[in-house]
C-alpha cells in the first residue's frame, strides 16, 4: 500500500509542470483565504481553481516540515506567482510560512481539513456495503426480539443465531438489498447490504444476545450480523484522473432518489478490476434521451439526443466490481445510468 501510495505521488509530482501550463484560476478568485472549521479542501481549492481537482498541481513540496499536506482552520491560504505559474502557499496560523504537499499518506480524522465532507461518508468508510452472492445469507441472524417484538431499535435487545467467534464482540447488522446487475453486459456485480444499526453480544450461546447500541432502521427477525472492523478510519483521498481510459455508468444512488446532486452517494460499476483507485475523479455526462421527430413525416423516426456534462464525482471506497462515489459538482440533474468517464 505504501509504494502505491508513494508511486502515485511521484506521478503527480513529474505531471505537475506539464499540468500547471493548463490549470486555469477561477475568475473571481482571492489572493488569499483563511480557512475556517467546516472547510473542504475541495471547496477551498474552487475558490481559486476553475478545476478544484487540480489542487494537488499547485501544492508545492516541502520535505522539512511534518504532515505539510495537512491544513487546519485558521490557516492563511495565498495565491503567488513562481516563473509566471501559480502557486497556493500556506501560513500556518501562529507558525511560520510552510508550503502545501501533493502527499498521499493515512491519516486519522482529526483537525485537519478534509479533502471532501467526511460526515458525507463516514460509515461507507467503515461498513461493508456490498456483498458477494450469498455471503449474507450465511451471516448470523436476528431469531427474535427479546421482548418479542416484531421490530426492534436502539436500547432494545435481540436474540442472533450462528455466531461462533466469541472474540468478536461488536457486530453492524444488516437487511439484505437490491442485486447490482451492469446495465450493459447483466453481469451480477455484487448485493447491496443495507446497514441497519451496530450491536454488542452480551452472552454466547445459540442462541447469543445482544443490545442495539445504534440504529439508523428498524430491525427484525431474519436481518444478518457481520463483525464491525476494527480499523480505523482514514482520509487519503488524493484527487487524481484515472491512468487508462475509462467508461462506466451509475448503477445506483444511495437512498433511492431520482435526481442526483452535490453530495450524494452513487455506485457505479466499476471497481478494482478495471483499475479503480481512492481518490479518482470522473466526469459525469447525462445520458442522451431517445426522442421522437415530430418534424419528420415518418410516424416512427426517433433521434437519440447526445450526451450533456452533468458533474464531477470521486470515488472514495473501492470493491472489486463497483465502487462508490460522492457527487462532487453537479451542473445538472443526474441520473442512474448516466455514463462516467475520465475528467
Amino acid at each position: 500500500m505504501a509504494n502505491k501510495l508513494l508511486g502515485l505521488v511521484f506521478a503527480v509530482l513529474l505531471t505537475a509542470p506539464a499540468l500547471a501550463d493548463e490549470i486555469a484560476l477561477n475568475p473571481n478568485h482571492p489572493e488569499s483565504y483563511v480557512v475556517v472549521k467546516g472547510d473542504t479542501l475541495w471547496d477551498i481549492s474552487g475558490r481559486f481553481l476553475r478545476e478544484p481537482w487540480l489542487w494537488p498541481e499547485i501544492w508545492q513540496v516541502n520535505p522539512q516540515i511534518e504532515n505539510p499536506h495537512l491544513i487546519y482552520p485558521g490557516d492563511l491560504i495565498s495565491l503567488v506567482y513562481v516563473d509566471g505559474k501559480p502557486q497556493l502557499r500556506l501560513q500556518r496560523g501562529g507558525h511560520p510560512t510552510i508550503k502545501l504537499s501533493p502527499t498521499a499518506r493515512e491519516e486519522r480524522l482529526d483537525r485537519a481539513i478534509p479533502t471532501i465532507p467526511i460526515d458525507a461518508i463516514k460509515q461507507f468508510l467503515t461498513q461493508p456495503l456490498i456483498v458477494e452472492e450469498g455471503e449474507l445469507e450465511a451471516a448470523p441472524y436476528v431469531v427474535e426480539s427479546a421482548d418479542e417484538h416484531l421490530i426492534a431499535g436502539a436500547g432494545d435487545r435481540v436474540y442472533v443465531r450462528g455466531i461462533t467467534d466469541t472474540t468478536q464482540g461488536r457486530y453492524g447488522v444488516y437487511h439484505p438489498g437490491d442485486e447490482l446487475l451492469d446495465p450493459d453486459t447483466k453481469e451480477l456485480l455484487g448485493i447491496e447490504a443495507i446497514y441497519l444499526g451496530d450491536a454488542t453480544v452480551e452472552r454466547f450461546g445459540d442462541p447469543s444476545t445482544l443490545s442495539l447500541d445504534r440504529t439508523t432502521r428498524e430491525i427484525g427477525i431474519g436481518d444478518r450480523v457481520k463483525p464491525v472492523s476494527s480499523d480505523e478510519i482514514h482520509a487519503s483521498f488524493l484527487p487524481h484522473p484515472p491512468a487508462t481510459e475509462t467508461k462506466g455508468r451509475i448503477i445506483s444512488v444511495y437512498d433511492g432518489v431520482t435526481q442526483i446532486g452535490r453530495y450524494q452517494i452513487v455506485t457505479i460499476n466499476r471497481g478494482a478490476r478495471e483499475g479503480m483507485e481512492v481518490g479518482h475523479v470522473l466526469r459525469v455526462h447525462q445520458a442522451g434521451q431517445e426522442v421522437k421527430d415530430t418534424v419528420t413525416p415518418s410516424a416512427y423516426d426517433k433521434v437519440t439526443l447526445p450526451d450533456e456534462d452533468a458533474g464531477l464525482l470521486m470515488l472514495f471506497r473501492i470493491f472489486d466490481k463497483v465502487s462508490y462515489g460522492l457527487v462532487m459538482e453537479a451542473t445538472r440533474p443526474i441520473h442512474v445510468l448516466d455514463y462516467v468517464t475520465n475528467p
